[in-house]
Order: C-alpha cells, then sequence, then structure tokens
C-alpha cells in the first residue's frame, strides 16, 4: 500500500496496488505488470500514473468506490486497453458518461460496480459484455442544486444562470459536478427511485448473476421480457414505484420464467411516498429456489404464492401493512425461513403471535418502528430454533410474554427509544430462563423501569438511532 507522506517507491513486478491520500511525488515501478489497483479517498498526485495508461495494458481490477474525485474525460479516453478487466468498481459517484459509452470494448469484463452514481439509464454498450457476471447499478437521489421536486425556485434559479459555469472564472471540478446532475436530472424527469433504465439487449448476456437496481417504470415492456431469459440470474432488484399495470403483469410473467433466482427485491418507494406492491398477487409460480425476499411497499395482505416459499430463508418486509388475519399463519407455515424483519408498518396489527408450530426454523425476528403493534407472544411450542429478538422504536403497551417458551434464546433486545410494558414480567422470565439470555436495553428509555439491574442478566447499553432502511 501507498500512503501519505511516502515520497518514493522502488519495486519491480508487482502486482497489486493500494493507493491511500496523495502525498507522494515518484513511484518508479514496472506499471505493465501490474493487476490490480485500489484508490482510496484523493485522487493520487501526477506523476503517479493515469488511469488509462498504455502501460496498464494487463490491468484486470480497477477499485475506486467511493473515491472523493471523478473520472475525468482524460481518465476514460483509452479505455479500450483494458482488454483483460475482469473487475470495474467506480461505485459511489466516481463516473464519466464517456466511460459508459466505452465500456463495450471491456469484451473480458465479468463485474461492474456503478452504484450511487450520476447514471438514469445504461447504454446498449452494455449488452456487448457477454462475459459479465454482476451488473449493479443505481442512480445517485441527490439531485444537489437542482432539486426540482423540494426546490423549485431554486432550482429554476440555478438553471437560469446555468451558462455562467463555463466561465474560465469557475473550478472544472464544479462545472464537470454541475454538468453531470443537470444531465442525469433532465434524463430522468427528476425520477424519485434509485433504479436506472436498461437498454434493449440485456438478454445477450446469459451469464448474468446479478442485476440491480432496474427501473420498470422507465425500462420498456421488451426489456421487461427479456429479463425472463437471464437463465442464470441468481439476484435480482427492482424499482417498481409509477410503473404502468402493463408492465407490472410483464414483470410478474418474468420473474416465474427464472429458474436460478435466489435473492429477489422490489422497492416501490420514492422520495416522497411509497407505492403499492398489491400487483405482486398477479404472480403464480414464484422463482422454485428463491431464498431471500425483499418488499418495500403496501401489500396489506400477502400474495396468494407466499405459501409455495418453502426455501425462502430470509424475508425483508417494509411499509407493507399487512393486517393480523392470516399473515402470521401464513409466514409461521414457511418450514425454511430464519430471518424475519418488520420495518415501519409493515405489520400493522396490534398483536404479533406466534402459534403452536408455527416458524419451525425461524432463528431471529426484528421489528423496526411498528407503531400500532402492543404485544408480542410466543405460544409453547412456537419458533423453537428462536435465538434473537430485536425490537426497535416499538411501544409494547401490553408486553412481551412467553419467552421463557424459547429453548435456544440468547439475546432480546429493546433499543432506539422503544419500549416494553410489564417489564419486570419480561426479566422474571429472562432469569429463569436455562440459557441465562442476554436483555439488551437502550440508556434512553425513560419508561422502562431499570431498577433492580444487579443480579439480573439485562445490559443497559447506549444505543444510536438507526439509519433509514
Amino acid at each position: 500500500m501507498i500512503k501519505d507522506n511516502i515520497a518514493t517507491v522502488e519495486e519491480e513486478h508487482i502486482r497489486h496496488i493500494a493507493f491511500h491520500g496523495n502525498k507522494f511525488s515518484e513511484i518508479c515501478l514496472d506499471w505493465s505488470s501490474v493487476r490490480s489497483i485500489s484508490v482510496f479517498g484523493d485522487r493520487p498526485m501526477e506523476p503517479a500514473f493515469s488511469f488509462c495508461s498504455p502501460q496498464l495494458r494487463m490491468l484486470r481490477v480497477l477499485d475506486l468506490e467511493d473515491v472523493k474525485f471523478r473520472l475525468t474525460q482524460k481518465d476514460v479516453k483509452n479505455i479500450g486497453l483494458w482488454h483483460h478487466m475482469k473487475y470495474l468498481n467506480i461505485a459511489g459517484g466516481s463516473y464519466n458518461f464517456a466511460l459508459l459509452r466505452s465500456i463495450g470494448k471491456l469484451r473480458c469484463l465479468q463485474t461492474l460496480d456503478m452504484r450511487e452514481a450520476n447514471i438514469a439509464a445504461l447504454t446498449t454498450a452494455i449488452t456487448e459484455l457477454r462475459n459479465l457476471r454482476s451488473l449493479r447499478c443505481s442512480k445517485r437521489l441527490d439531485y444537489g442544486c437542482f432539486n426540482l421536486i423540494d426546490n423549485p425556485k431554486g432550482c429554476l434559479t440555478i438553471m437560469m444562470c446555468f451558462p455562467m459555469i463555463f466561465r474560465t472564472l469557475v473550478n472544472f471540478s464544479d462545472r464537470a459536478n454541475l454538468i453531470a446532475e443537470v444531465r442525469m436530472n433532465c434524463s430522468t424527469c427528476w425520477s424519485d427511485t434509485k433504479g436506472v433504465k436498461v437498454p434493449t439487449g440485456i438478454n445477450y448476456l446469459k451469464n448474468l448473476q446479478i442485476l440491480e437496481v432496474v427501473d420498470i417504470k422507465g425500462t420498456s415492456k421488451k426489456v421487461i421480457e427479456e429479463l425472463g431469459e437471464l437463465s442464470q440470474l441468481r439476484k435480482l432488484s427492482v424499482t417498481s414505484k409509477g410503473a404502468t399495470e402493463n408492465k407490472y403483469k410483464v414483470f410478474c410473467a418474468a420473474i416465474e420464467k427464472l429458474p436460478a433466482l435466489q435473492s429477489l427485491s422490489v422497492d416501490a418507494e420514492g422520495s416522497s411516498d411509497v407505492g403499492t406492491l398489491e400487483w405482486l398477487d398477479s404472480v403464480c409460480s414464484p422463482p422454485p429456489i428463491l431464498r431471500s425476499l425483499k418488499l418495500n411497499g403496501s401489500l396489506w395482505d400477502l400474495p396468494n404464492w407466499f405459501g409455495n416459499l418453502t426455501q425462502l430463508v430470509k424475508m425483508h418486509l417494509s411499509r407493507s401493512r399487512l393486517k393480523e388475519g392470516n399473515t402470521m399463519e401464513i409466514l409461521g407455515a414457511l418450514p425454511n425461513l430464519m430471518l424475519l424483519r418488520l420495518y415501519r408498518n409493515a405489520y400493522v396489527g396490534e398483536k404479533l403471535i406466534f402459534r403452536r408450530e408455527a416458524f419451525p426454523n425461524l432463528k431471529e425476528i426484528d421489528i423496526y418502528f411498528l407503531k400500532q403493534l402492543r404485544e408480542m407472544r410466543f405460544e409453547e411450542g412456537a419458533a423453537p430454533q428462536m435465538r434473537s429478538i430485536d425490537i426497535y422504536g416499538c411501544r409494547l403497551k401490553s408486553g412481551i410474554f412467553g419467552t421463557n417458551r424459547l429453548p435456544r434464546l440468547k439475546t432480546i433486545a429493546v433499543q432506539d427509544d422503544g419500549d416494553v410494558a410489564n417489564f419486570d414480567l419480561l426479566r422474571v422470565e429472562v432469569d429463569a430462563h436455562p440459557n441465562h439470555p442476554l436483555l439488551l436495553v437502550s440508556k434512553n428509555q425513560g419508561h422502562n423501569d431499570l431498577g433492580g439491574i444487579e443480579g439480573s442478566n439485562v445490559a443497559a447499553v447506549a444505543t444510536e438511532s438507526l439509519p433509514d432502511d
């Protein structure tokens, strides 16, 4: 690794280099032998190297995730020289439009990561990467000075003054950032989702295993149909807010044709509101080996096909607004479910009851900010593998009961302004449990009686508020 304050490095036949900082003046290396470059922080100072130097013809890995600079036209002008490139990571905003136009020249590329970038759509050049296995791309939602949704007057004022940025007094980096923001915002019509438009021909990428994040609204119906031809796809992530009913049906039909799909994420949330996912009921037969499912949007009732998710291991539901009814009965019948996360009004019932013989393999339950929830109860024989119960931002006015019936329980956490009534009864159950599970309680809770902690397996811990999911 080359760090700050190092003046000279003399070494031949080095294969892997990591730059941290920019305070060095000379590197005496045989760059033609370098296979991997990782950069952290600021741009390496000259005369270090150009990212597309002809000397880097053998480069296979370039990792620029979360660097504090943007790629320039000079950086990518010789991108076609990277004939051996297999891994390219420019996530976090290091983005240049010329790079995306020229990306099709990297025929050996297997992994491309462009998450949180100034990008609205993928070009057709992507479809030339027939060896691609992982394609991660998402749009940065920070519109900066051009936030037409939250600050329309300020945005219009900036646009009227936009020609002034081409004056020589304006910093080159600031000018490049402004142009990138305008181009992205105009091309997306100020869309409030992180998905990107996918081009026609995505079905040519027969080796693709990971694809995220596809904007169903902006992507054509034909391309959505093509998703169903990616027979090796294991992980798929999409945004759906604002799409037409016809596109929803086409997408449902497409995922039914993905025999290798193991992870599916569908996000209907925008910057100002959350859309519906009720259209998922159109799925007739879910992918047979689906192991992870993440849904963010209103459902009200679980789709009929949930009962067929026999291989599902992880489920993350957010803002689903599921009612009591048969929700816990359907989820409790999933034989391989190990992790269940219910976030931000995913469940709007007052009681969360784990019935006898339900959730046979569930090991962890996380509930975050379920405003209506008042009580959690575990019946005898329910969730026999349960090890962890995490409660954040919920006020259980009735309490938690039956934890002494969970033979493998190790941890109960009540944090981030959470509150549990009848806390003394919960503490008695914990103290009497043969496993002596740890009860973690945040110090900032004003409603829980934390007196008498000495001699009890209760730990008062300082916690920070949870970030937005």
